[in-house]
């Protein structure tokens, strides 16, 4: 049997033939909306595109995604500024305010563990 008529493991039977294209291209569109602000912070530099480890100390071009292209909307002077403007620290958790709760009173609940005095009692 040859590569090309082997079955592929664990591959539906469909091919990509099969999706009707308006399906497809609903599919594209909800993706690039999704996608779409999408910020990225490129070294300026000699060179192609690197690591952003490779050079920290580069400034950085702040590039937003328009669905079909980046375009860049400032630069930032080092790769600290870069990512303080990509990954803002998450806004403090607000802490709710107390609730009306029912005092705790006197007596043996069925939660309450009776005291040793209160078993030798009974």
């Amino acid at each position: 049997m040859g590569w090309r008529t082997r079955p592929l493991l664990g591959h539906d039977a469909r091919t990509q033939d099969d999706e009707p294209l308006e399906e497809w291209a609903c599919r594209r569109a909800e993706r690039q909306a999704a996608s779409k602000g999408k910020l990225r912070a490129v070294a300026l530099g000699d060179g192609p595109h690197r690591g952003a480890h490779v050079d920290p100390g580069a400034p950085r071009a702040i590039e937003e995604w328009t669905g079909t292209e980046w375009m860049a909307v400032g630069v930032v002077e080092d790769l600290a500024a870069a990512q303080a403007l990509l990954y803002p620290p998450p806004p403090a958790p607000e802490k709710p305010a107390e609730w009306d709760r029912p005092a705790v009173g006197e007596g043996r609940g069925r939660h309450r563990k009776p005291s040793p005095a209160e078993e030798r009692d009974q």
